[in-house]
């Protein structure tokens, strides 16, 4: 089995996102970056799309639309990073 995959990758995330449910508070200081308004909704925010997206990418049948969902979301969560500068 390869190291580096997407399904791998779509676990990565979706742990990530389900992570901003049970520890909210370790990702405050990067979501204010981006959200420094009503940062911890945009915690819960953000973590339930790293989640489906996640989710997405792991599963096969989904993948193509999941890449295409995180490739979109890393773009504008950048925007909103360069934004809150």
């Amino acid at each position: 089995m390869a190291v580096f995959s997407l399904r791998n990758a779509g676990v990565l995330l979706a742990a990530t996102g389900a992570a901003h449910f049970a520890v909210p508070k370790r990702f405050e200081a990067v979501t204010a970056l981006a959200f420094p308004e009503n940062t911890g909704q945009w915690v819960y925010r953000n973590g339930a799309t790293e989640l489906a997206l996640g989710l997405a990418l792991a599963v096969p049948r989904t993948r193509k639309l999941g890449a295409a969902g995180v490739a979109a979301y890393t773009a504008w969560l950048g925007t909103r990073a360069r934004a809150g500068r």
